[in-house]
């Protein structure tokens, strides 16, 4: 491995496409479907707490640790945590460690590429009435599972349309990436950022003017979807599950311990102001996951099933609320296919700025440490990344995608996210 790359490294052409590309690393499906089944499932106002602790004591410091690692490492021409790691601590294994930082979040971007592929779909099945016929929550359980080539239905009779969409998703992934990181990821993200607030406002705003629409059930109301949301149940704050779930969250959602802020930081000049950076784009990711996540999918469910029924449906994971409880809620209002598919888009927009920056590291690393070219290590990665999605794809049903969420998105971010501290002085 190479000190330096003998190229000129890329950079970010604005500070404003910086902040966008960096906070579009930040908001991903996460904010939007994890987020609000976090909340729900862990006593709604009693999550907020530790959440907000969390994200203060824990989710702030450590991005601004990973922040300085990445612009320390980009000075010295290194983009990836093997070069950073080796370069703050020399020793023999420093650089096998921050291989941990390529490795769990290329794992992720395997299967994200494929979930972020449904919410295109979703959107295109919302526009045109694909699934308007569906009217029970165990439907349109069936509808998705046989959409994702587990079960066969009327619905879909095998992984086709599913594989369709990854192909999609997956290119315009690639395209992104092969036009660099001023000329792809940061035009992506000044397209997709201020879509996806103006969309989730649009939706928020849709919510707030819904009320209660069952007046036969007064207590499903979005009023005290809010007020589920927002009223902590102080007992709950006893049980150390739901600190640890409000933890794990803020370390999900600000993108801690994968290795992304590193390699976007290190394109940064070394005058810029890293800590406003990082407040920035934290407060960015918090709007998008406080104020519009937990104000779209929380209150209009409770609104539509009531509280009880709401957490019931976070327990089943964050798939049973965005696409089986979400679906079936647009259909039940005026132009429910039009604020279906703003909402799938919405998740689109979100995931893939989120997938580009998950993948740019292995790329990355390729060009600083091996001076590979750009579109060598696109299509090199892209190609990797390509065969590996197929064992998501095709051992969905066995629990595959599970099992990688776990291992890489949960425990491998935690313990990326600490094993680095000490690297940094």
């Amino acid at each position: 491995m190479t000190l330096t790359s003998s190229k000129p490294r890329e950079a970010w052409a604005t500070r404003i496409g910086l902040i966008l590309a960096v906070a579009g690393n930040a908001v991903g499906l996460g904010n939007f479907l994890r987020f609000p089944v976090q909340c729900a499932g862990n006593g709604g106002g009693a999550f907020m707490i530790p959440y907000f602790i969390a994200l203060l004591l824990l989710g702030i410091p450590l991005m601004w640790v990973e922040w300085a690692m990445g612009r320390y490492g980009g000075h010295h021409g290194h983009g990836t945590t093997p070069g950073m790691f080796q370069r703050l601590w020399r020793h023999p294994i420093a650089k096998y460690l921050g291989g941990f930082g390529i490795l769990i979040t290329f794992g992720v971007g395997v299967y994200y590429v494929y979930v972020e592929s449904w919410t295109l779909a979703y959107a295109f099945f919302s526009i045109t009435g694909k699934f308007a016929t569906v009217t029970t929550h165990e439907q349109m359980g069936l509808f998705l599972s046989s959409f994702q080539g587990k079960t066969v239905s009327p619905y879909f009779s095998g992984i086709g349309t599913a594989y369709v969409f990854f192909l999609i998703t997956f290119l315009v992934n690639v395209w992104v990436l092969w036009h660099g990181v001023s000329g792809g990821i940061e035009r992506l993200a000044k397209i997709a950022m201020p879509a996806l607030f103006i969309f989730g406002i649009i939706l928020v705003i849709r919510v707030f003017t819904m009320g209660t629409p069952d007046p036969t059930y007064p207590e499903r109301s979005v009023i005290n979807g809010l007020g589920f949301m927002w009223n902590p149940d102080f007992s709950a704050l006893r049980s150390s599950k739901v600190w640890l779930a409000a933890a794990g969250q803020i370390f999900f959602t600000l993108s801690v311990g994968f290795g992304c802020i590193q390699t976007y930081a290190s394109y940064v000049k070394r005058n810029n102001d890293i800590a406003l950076n990082g407040l920035t784009t934290a407060g960015a990711n918090e709007f998008a996951e406080v104020i519009l996540g937990g104000s779209i999918a929380i209150p209009i469910a409770v609104a539509f099933f009531g509280v009880t029924a709401t957490a019931a449906i976070a327990h089943g994971g964050a798939f049973d609320l965005g696409f089986q409880a979400m679906p079936l809620i647009f259909q039940k209002i005026p132009m429910g296919e039009i604020f279906g598919m703003l909402w799938f888009v919405l998740l689109f927009f979100a995931g893939i700025t989120s997938s580009v920056a998950i993948v740019q590291p292995a790329i990355s690393f390729l060009q600083d440490e091996f001076d590979w070219s750009r579109k060598k290590s696109v299509v090199a990665v892209g190609l990797f990344w390509f065969l590996l999605a197929h064992a998501v794809i095709l051992y969905l049903g066995h629990g595959f995608l599970d099992e990688m969420d776990f291992w890489l998105g949960t425990f491998g971010v935690v313990f990326f996210a600490f094993i680095q501290v000490p690297e940094f002085p």
